[in-house]
């Protein structure tokens, strides 16, 4: 589920951008591999607003739901979902610098004016071989704020060279293996005979 979740962001914001008049540039990528001057697989992010995952994150508050429900008439038991977080870096990289700047402002812009992404409300590619498995899906993005040290330290890891980049938390992506582990009848009454213990 994380890459259809990227993927519909990426469709959703490049059919924005496109409509904004940046044409249709949106691509998920490792902003890391983006080394200027070089051929091969830098040049396949120039001139594009670029999506890199930068962090996956467990949601702790969920971790103990409950593994077992009541379906016709029997206990079914599995193992809970994992509920994640994730941590996506979108940025511009144009050779343009005020084209980066102005592409940003859409970026936010965008994700301003639609937090909440769910089947419902969300067109995506459904011809997509990835997206056969989905029957619904609901995550809310969240600008991520960090300090000019953290900022530095993601820059770092991600081979130095800084670009106009806006971080967003995605929450909450469910995966599951849909794996029984076991199965019994419900208990419906309890039989026998109470006695009195002194």
């Amino acid at each position: 589920m994380i890459y259809e979740t990227l993927q519909i962001l990426k469709e959703q914001l490049e059919e924005y951008l496109n409509d904004a008049g940046f044409g249709k540039n949106v691509v998920l990528d490792n902003i890391a591999l983006w080394d200027p001057g070089s051929q091969g697989n830098s040049t396949k992010i120039d001139k594009k607003v670029v999506i890199t995952l930068l962090k996956i994150e467990e949601e702790s508050t969920l971790k103990n739901s409950m593994s077992h429900m009541i379906v016709n008439d029997r206990t079914e038991y599995k193992n809970p979902p994992v509920n994640l977080n994730l941590y996506i870096l979108i940025s511009s990289n144009y050779d343009d610098y005020d084209n980066s700047l102005r592409s940003i402002s859409k970026v936010i812009q965008f994700f301003q004016g639609k937090k909440v992404f769910k089947s419902g409300n969300t067109a995506y590619n459904r011809t997509n071989v990835s997206f056969e498995n989905i029957d619904s899906f609901k995550f809310i993005l969240d600008l991520y704020s960090l300090s000019f040290e953290e900022l530095n330290y993601v820059w770092g890891t991600l081979g130095g060279k800084q670009l106009p980049a806006v971080i967003y938390r995605i929450q909450l992506i469910k995966i599951e293996e849909d794996k029984l582990l076991g199965s019994s009848k419900v208990i419906t009454q309890v039989e026998g005979e109470l006695k009195h213990i002194r």
